[in-house]
């Protein structure tokens, strides 16, 4: 009797609860955004579909520990731009950041905002830029870790705008904004999840956005493009797993998670997280990542970033 095997993994999975991992703090954005998607893996495939927080190394310990796990599809990653930074900016990593994964489909593109306390003397980004300036090496800015998307989003404008400041980097979470409210950091830089909340409740001034253009959820925000020419910085989110999960999975997983992403409820909420919702192949993920690889290099390189 012969048995179709592919069809017997795509009928047979999944057969447990599933893990999604992701490399930052709990409530920033790769969490909250895991949170929405694996509560709609969960009703799609009928099992839990847990979230993991694995914070710390700009998110490259979780990456690690997904690039290691058995190849059964029961390990997810929740990978953020922030993974073709890591590739682009450390000398070395545990991991090969695209042949060691199994690209499932994006999920959301987003850009970046530039804050400070509402209070501050700082009305816009030119009066930060002014400041630094003429002070080199006073002003705080916070990341969620070296490496990450915001690291490099400070590092490229202190290049472009020929500033110095000190970078700050956390593990992700609330850290950043709780420390920008108490004034232990001077700006902010994060995402729209972290943001956008604060922006609306005039707890922070916008100076910038990292969008080409004013982005549609906080359209007063100025792109930084119109201080400093040609700046443009966007970022995204996509799950993925180990190599060599049986073709079967990765096909059933594509099309559940892309079902997911068409579903109201799930695309309103991350909408309205300020969010670009888009789904892909594993195909075009994995292009998008290895293009965003070598984007980040060429960013590097020409600004003189040092490579860790």
């Amino acid at each position: 009797m012969l048995v179709n095997v592919g069809a017997a993994a795509d009928d047979d999975y999944p057969s447990r609860p599933i893990t999604l991992t992701h490399g930052f703090g709990a409530g920033g954005n790769a969490d909250a955004i895991a949170r929405i998607v694996a509560d709609g893996l969960s009703r799609r495939l009928g099992k839990p579909v847990i979230v993991e927080a694995r914070p710390g190394a700009g998110g490259n310990i979780a990456s690690d520990r997904a690039a290691k796990a058995a190849p059964d599809g029961y390990t997810l990653i929740m990978l953020t731009g922030g993974h073709a930074v890591s590739a682009a900016m450390y000398k070395t990593l545990p991991f090969e950041p695209v042949e060691d994964f199994q690209m499932i489909s994006t999920v959301v593109f987003f850009p970046f905002v530039v804050a400070v306390k509402s209070s501050h003397r700082f009305q816009t980004l030119a009066d930060l830029i002014a400041e630094a300036k003429a002070k080199p090496d006073t002003l705080t800015y916070s990341s969620v870790g070296v490496g990450s998307t915001q690291h490099l989003v400070g590092e490229l404008l202190s290049s472009m705008a020929g500033i110095k400041m000190i970078h700050v980097p956390y593990k992700g979470g609330g850290g950043p904004i709780n420390d920008l409210l108490g004034g232990q950091i001077d700006i902010l830089i994060d995402t729209l999840t972290i943001t956008a909340p604060q922006l609306t409740a005039g707890t922070i001034r916008g100076l910038g956005v990292t969008s080409e253009k004013p982005w549609f959820s906080i359209p007063a925000v100025p792109p930084i493009a119109a201080t400093v020419p040609d700046y443009a910085v966007r970022s995204w989110l996509g799950i993925a797993t180990a190599r060599n999960v049986p073709q079967p999975v990765v096909e059933k997983l594509n099309r559940e998670l892309r079902a997911v992403l068409d579903m109201p409820d799930i695309r309103d909420k991350l909408q309205a997280m300020g969010n670009e919702v888009r789904s892909g192949s594993p195909d075009d993920m994995r292009s998008m990542v290895a293009s965003e690889i070598s984007r980040w290099k060429r960013v590097i390189d020409s600004a003189a970033i040092p490579r860790q």
